[in-house]
């Protein structure tokens, strides 16, 4: 059984090999500073992070579930000149804040994945990078204290008064500044639901609005599909699924794609693997009826197929494809919703050049594209959704945003995208 520390509580550590793990309802990293008693590096072989995950007696490991690493430590391995291994958790969104979110626990692991020591890191605000806890040297021995510590000077400032050597950014170049645009007026400030089981934050709370770009107008009429070129959708624009000349499409794929965004950090580049999940819901009227994502890839009629889960976002093209036989789908299904959903809880706002993208299933041609402009402090979009009116099928453009890491959670969600066909 393990026991919980509170900030500034201490426990001794009777086994040589230790796996300090954390858990936060965020994307985050797991680092470590091994420092000496005057609290400094010897050399940056001393802190191990994603770059370089090896270190005297520490390594960095992977963890399941989209959960930040673990450190193994190995503390007989450690140089005896290594006073205190210090355990850092950071924000992958630096823009983000500790606050925003259920406070991070911290545990201590034995080899064998027994738990030691827990420590919930409770009292973080506007900080994005914390001190979790540190390993250090008592009489001979080795103890855990619970630490807590936010930092509010930034990554670079926390590793540099470790005596980190930080790359510095290259110098911006030197131009004139372009002239200013055009005044407009203001977009109004979209209100968001909170997240299932939260409640809003009040006034003032310091919770920083979700942005987004100022959505263009909406259209008020449909487009025709075309035989020689790919009609750009832009939201809530509609198009009948017909051919010129009127024939019905019968069989067609959507096809869904996105890069991760790749930063350039003081250590250096780094691409986040993003993995975001494709899935359609069928609804008869208001209620789901199937479903086809990386889970289950045929709905049970079979009418829609999933192609198959990209766990990174890497590559050109189309990064899932769902087949779907507008022949086969039962007469009571409705609509179709075309969902994606970040696995790992990554928000839009870590994803560039989203798409979805209708192709004629008999020909392999590119009927309509709509492009998701703008980045989105959401885990969860509805791309598109294809419905029935009297005999037709029509597709509609949606790139909305709600919260949602997989399917279950995202399908209470998506009875908003259901009327007003």
């Amino acid at each position: 059984m393990s026991a919980t520390l509170a900030k500034g509580q201490n426990g001794p550590l009777a086994t040589n090999d230790v796996v300090i793990s954390v858990q936060l309802p965020a994307p985050a990293d797991l680092s470590a500073l091994l420092v000496t008693e005057r609290g400094k590096v010897r050399t940056d072989a001393d802190f191990v992070f994603f770059n370089q995950p090896s270190g005297p007696g520490v390594n960095l490991q992977p963890a399941p579930g989209g959960q930040p690493a673990s450190l193994a430590v190995s503390l007989n391995s450690v140089p005896p000149e290594i006073d205190q291994i210090r355990a850092v958790i950071t924000l992958d969104d630096t823009s983000s804040n500790f606050g925003r979110f259920a406070p991070p626990t911290a545990i201590v692991s034995d080899s064998a994945g027994n738990r030691l020591f827990e420590y919930e890191i409770t009292g973080l605000q506007s900080e994005s990078i914390v001190i979790a806890l540190e390993l250090y040297r008592r009489q001979g021995s080795w103890k855990v204290r619970a630490v807590g510590q936010g930092y509010a000077g930034g990554f670079a400032a926390l590793v540099t008064d470790h005596g980190v050597t930080v790359e510095d950014a290259p110098a911006a170049a030197q131009a004139s500044p372009p002239p200013p645009p055009p005044p407009v007026s203001p977009p109004q400030q979209p209100t968001y639901p909170p997240q299932q089981g939260q409640s809003a934050p009040p006034p003032g709370s310091g919770y920083p609005p979700p942005q987004q770009q100022a959505a263009p107008p909406q259209p008020t009429g449909e487009v025709s599909l075309s035989k020689d070129r790919s009609v750009s959708l832009v939201k809530g624009q509609r198009v009948t699924l017909r051919k010129e000349g009127g024939a019905a499409l019968t069989f067609v794929k959507m096809g869904l794609g996105w890069d991760p965004v790749q930063t350039r950090g003081m250590f250096g580049n780094r691409t986040v693997d993003i993995d975001l999940d494709a899935s359609v819901i069928m609804f008869a009227d208001a209620n789901p009826a199937d479903y086809a994502y990386y889970g289950q890839l045929s709905s049970k009629d079979g009418s829609v197929r999933h192609q198959g889960d990209n766990l990174t976002g890497q590559g050109e093209g189309d990064d899932e494809v769902i087949l779907v036989d507008l022949t086969r789908i039962p007469a009571h299904v409705t609509t179709l919703v075309f969902v994606v959903t970040s696995y790992k809880g990554h928000t839009f706002e870590q994803v560039q050049n989203a798409f979805c993208r209708l192709i004629d299933g008999t020909n392999n041609a590119e009927l309509a594209r709509y492009t998701l402009a703008g980045g989105m402090a959401f885990t969860g979009m509805a791309m598109a959704k294809v419905y029935r009116v009297g005999g037709d099928w029509k597709l509609q453009a949606l790139g909305e945003g709600f919260q949602a890491k997989h399917p279950g959670e995202a399908i209470p969600q998506l009875g908003r995208f259901l009327s007003a066909n």
